[in-house]
């Protein structure tokens, strides 16, 4: 049976960023549903914030069917997804991962591009709870409660093809971001990806996702991060962000988003989908 919360039994509406102490606070309470995005040696540590629910973006939250790992899924199976972990339209959702802020910045940002605005990602995810002192439990079986009434409205746009990033590159209002590291953009160190090519798209620049972040994996202040946007947009507003198959490019986009960027867009598959296409362009240095 689906069932549905009210609005005023939901908590407060959050920012983009929350912290601990916003979360703990509110842990428990009708309405807010809290999600583990973890991926690769973090998904499935054996711990979470108590009641966390899975958010399993290697599993059901990918398409699978698509070449590039971590591809947003139909908004069908998305909805379904969503349901089956008992989110409501009217749920406050609070994304973490247990690497800092990573893997967690992309959940909330297939969310945004679902048209679901009531979520938040937890600054400095797990280890800045834990370092708080703030309570964890023991991983449980996957999610069993009541479904949820989800509904996706997809917005297009937050997520693009490579077509679109290739119009991006061309167009002298917009600019694209590269969120891997410095030595994976220029070539100098290997794809983790057997047999991917290196390199990066002529006309993109680097802006790798950690410089986005302070000592305890926290976000920078808003100043700061439009700073450090400024520096390589200028007076640029239109966005474009690519990474190795569309995860800490969203990094860059909750950064944006606290920075006051509004025109962003997501590279779905990213450097992945660009570089197995023999056809399209790619450099070194």
């Amino acid at each position: 049976m689906t069932t549905s919360r009210s609005a005023a039994e939901a908590p407060a509406r959050p920012g983009p960023l929350v912290g601990a102490d916003w979360l703990a606070g509110r842990l428990g309470e009708p309405g807010l549903v809290v999600f583990d995005a973890s991926v690769g040696a973090h998904r499935g540590a054996g711990r979470r914030i108590p009641g966390a629910r899975p958010f399993d973006l290697d599993g059901a939250l990918s398409d699978h069917e698509a070449t590039a790992p971590h591809t947003m899924p139909a908004a069908a199976a998305f909805e379904e997804a969503l349901r089956g972990l008992g989110v409501d339209d009217t749920s406050t959702v609070v994304v973490y991962d247990g690497a800092g802020i990573y893997s967690s910045a992309r959940a909330w940002w297939m969310l945004r591009a679902m048209g679901f605005d009531r979520a938040a990602v937890l600054d400095g995810g797990l280890p800045a709870w834990t370092a708080a002192g703030l309570p964890v439990e023991e991983c449980g079986p996957v999610y069993e409660g009541p479904r949820g009434s989800f509904t996706a409205r997809p917005r297009p746009g937050l997520l693009v093809d490579f077509a679109a990033v290739g119009a991006a590159l061309a167009d002298p209002a917009a600019l694209v971001l590269d969120a891997r590291t410095r030595e994976r953009f220029t070539g100098a160190a290997p794809e983790p990806r057997p047999g991917l090519r290196g390199g990066h798209m002529p006309g993109a620049v680097n802006l790798p996702f950690g410089d986005l972040q302070r000592d305890g994996g926290l976000m920078r202040p808003a100043g700061e991060l439009r700073e450090v946007f400024a520096a390589l947009t200028g007076d640029r507003e239109r966005l474009y962000f690519s990474c190795g198959s569309g995860v800490t490019a969203c990094v860059l986009a909750l950064g944006a988003t606290l920075a006051g960027y509004c025109a962003l867009s997501v590279y779905d598959g990213s450097w992945t989908d660009w570089a197995t296409r023999p056809d399209l362009p790619a450099t070194t240095g």
